[in-house]
């Protein structure tokens, strides 16, 4: 069964136990909920119309995303890169030795998706925050995944398929919103490994729930899916542990 986090303004209810990998918790100090500090910040803009003009390496901390549009997780998986639209797809490398988070290709609206590098080992020494902003009513759901060996078994061939992982990032804008750690949901992907598999193998012989970081060797092809429906600006907050 799909997890999903709710957020309305302020602290959310965790519908199923965190991972028990993700970074520790940074303490809230902020009016608005977030960390005090240093802090990288990315926005996530929804807009009416596609983006046209060339976006490419184009650093401006934010991505472009269709106001309305995406596709629900649940229905990439066993899909192959080749068999969906990249449309609000968000897909994540990691960055290159002495460089960090960089947004590479601002525009998720068109086939290609957006890009986004982040350090190689975020998930174990940043955490992310986020905070739902624009007009009030609208939400969105954001889900990590990646893609395993396909049926060759073979990791990083043509025939590889979408996992994406059992929890999703619900927000919806509402007044007051504040920043919540989503780290478990952005960093991390809660995946059903199967016994006997490429990917169990990889994973020490894991089977059943498994929590893997981004970035893991044993996935490849890291992104976020943005199924958006009116929320205008989902707001992103990245401080070191």
């Amino acid at each position: 069964m799909r997890r999903t986090h709710l957020f309305t303004g302020m602290l959310a209810l965790t519908l199923a136990a965190l991972p028990v990998s993700q970074p520790a918790l940074v303490s809230a100090t902020t009016g608005n909920g977030a960390p005090s500090g240093t802090h990288y910040n990315l926005n996530i803009i929804g807009v009416p119309k596609d983006k046209t003009a060339d976006m490419n390496n184009n650093d401006g901390h934010r991505i472009f995303v269709q106001l309305n549009g995406g596709d629900a997780a649940g229905t990439l998986n066993g899909k192959t890169l080749s068999e969906f639209t990249k449309v609000n797809k968000i897909f994540l490398q990691p960055a290159p030795v002495g460089e960090s988070f960089q947004v590479l290709d601002a525009n998720a609206t068109d086939t290609t998706g957006a890009l986004f590098q982040l350090p190689p080992d975020v998930s174990t020494t940043w955490t992310v925050w986020a905070r739902a902003l624009g007009k009030p009513g609208g939400m969105s759901d954001t889900t990590t995944c990646a893609t395993t060996a396909g049926l060759d078994g073979v990791l990083g061939t043509a025939d590889d398929v979408v996992l994406c992982s059992m929890a999703t990032l619900h927000v919806e804008r509402t007044k007051n919103a504040k920043f919540t750690n989503v780290s478990s949901y952005l960093l991390f992907l809660d995946i059903t490994v199967v016994g006997g598999t490429t990917l169990s193998t990889c994973l020490g012989g894991a089977i059943g729930v498994t929590t893997v970081p981004l970035f893991s060797g044993c996935l490849q092809n890291y992104f976020w899916n943005y199924d958006n429906n009116g929320l205008k600006l989902l707001q992103l907050r990245f401080y070191a542990n």
